[in-house]
């Protein structure tokens, strides 16, 4: 399944006003029971989904849709195995929406409001029976290919035309069901020569413009072969930075855990915060470093890729002009993390670091 565009019935929205700041909303659109919708023809299915994702008093030409101004996030709510639906660390990503806006000179949208309407919207769903059930066959793959709901809060931009800033945005959540996020069976990955971002640009913010180059260069890697495609750094094209929408792992055959240092070119992404927690708790010395593509191809005994969707996901060869590394897979490092994280994630290991927080049960 991985992303799909089946909206669920209820939506938040606020606008932001210059005059009486965040105004905010919940939209019921059009639904039937869950059980009903499961038994729709394609067609109707499809209508039905399509209807959820339009807005008629929402302006068509803008800031957002013309020049690409806005950010998001991705969030995940989880089954529980003790029956309930808790979202994954959400105050990580209230702060990184907070500063994606900010980074884009948008009045932010404060990350009190961000929480409880994150969880509101969850839960309003959830009651009227929108949510995935707990199955215990997903523990025999360690949760590759559970499901769960995919939040996605966004910025949109009020109307206008010419190069402008936004100053009186909407922020909207919306909540769609999401599985298996890679392709099973293709896990080769290949450097790109294209340049996702540049020093003193819009690389460390979650900008929708960002996205523009990942997706042509994942269509390309897809075109030759590859699962991921794995980008270098802008200035000497020598230092990995990350994957087509994910951080990136390299663990050493010195016992190095390493992954690209923050800074204004890479996205601070959530789960590759949380592993590097967990991968710490293990007792792997973990580094922030620049590493470079030869040292990459050289010394990595692992790779693996990490992100809301993707969890920790190994990769078993990086290419580069010629050259191809092949690397242990699935990894020890890599299995071990994200048999982790899931169970914390879906409630079969304790949540000792409260990290999750719940919506019902």
């Amino acid at each position: 399944m991985a992303f799909t565009l089946n909206c669920y019935p209820v939506v938040y929205r606020a606008k932001y006003t210059k005059e009486g700041g965040w105004k905010e909303e919940f939209l019921e659109k059009p639904h039937k029971d869950p059980e009903e919708e499961a038994k729709l023809s394609p067609a109707d299915a499809a209508a039905l989904s399509n209807s959820r994702n339009f807005y008629s008093d929402m302006p068509l030409v803008n800031y957002t849709t013309q020049y690409g101004l806005g950010c998001f996030e991705g969030v995940k709510a989880l089954p529980q195995k003790n029956g309930g639906l808790a979202i994954f660390r959400p105050q990580e990503n209230a702060r990184r929406f907070y500063n994606s806006m900010e980074g884009l000179c948008m009045p932010p949208f404060p990350k009190d409001m961000f929480l409880t309407a994150i969880t509101e919207t969850v839960r309003r769903n959830a009651e009227l029976g929108f949510l995935p059930r707990y199955k215990a066959e997903w523990e025999a793959d360690s949760f590759v290919s559970a499901d769960s709901i995919y939040i996605r809060p966004f910025t949109y931009s009020e109307g206008g035309i010419g190069v402008n800033l936004s100053y009186e945005p909407w922020v909207i959540m919306v909540c769609t069901p999401v599985s298996a996020y890679f392709t099973e069976g293709r896990s080769d990955a290949v450097v790109t020569e294209r340049i996702r971002a540049t020093p003193k640009g819009t690389g460390w913010i979650k900008a929708d413009s960002n996205y523009v180059i990942a997706a042509l260069a994942k269509h390309e890697a897809a075109e030759q072969g590859y699962m991921e495609c794995v980008f270098l750094d802008s200035q000497n094209h020598t230092y990995v930075e990350e994957g087509s929408s994910c951080n990136i792992f390299f663990y050493l055959k010195s016992g190095e855990l390493v992954t690209p240092e923050l800074g204004d070119t890479i996205l601070p992404g959530i789960t590759r915060l949380s592993l590097i927690e967990l991968a710490k708790d293990k007792g792997v010395k973990v580094s922030e470093r620049k590493i470079s593509i030869d040292e990459a191809l050289s010394e990595a005994a692992e790779c693996f890729v990490s992100g809301t969707a993707a969890g920790a996901t190994p990769i078993s060869s990086l290419s580069y002009r010629g050259k191809k590394a092949s690397f242990t897979y699935p990894g020890e490092l890599a299995s071990a993390l994200q048999k982790k994280l899931k169970g914390i994630q879906y409630g079969t290991l304790p949540d000792s670091k409260g990290w999750m927080v719940p919506v019902t049960g």
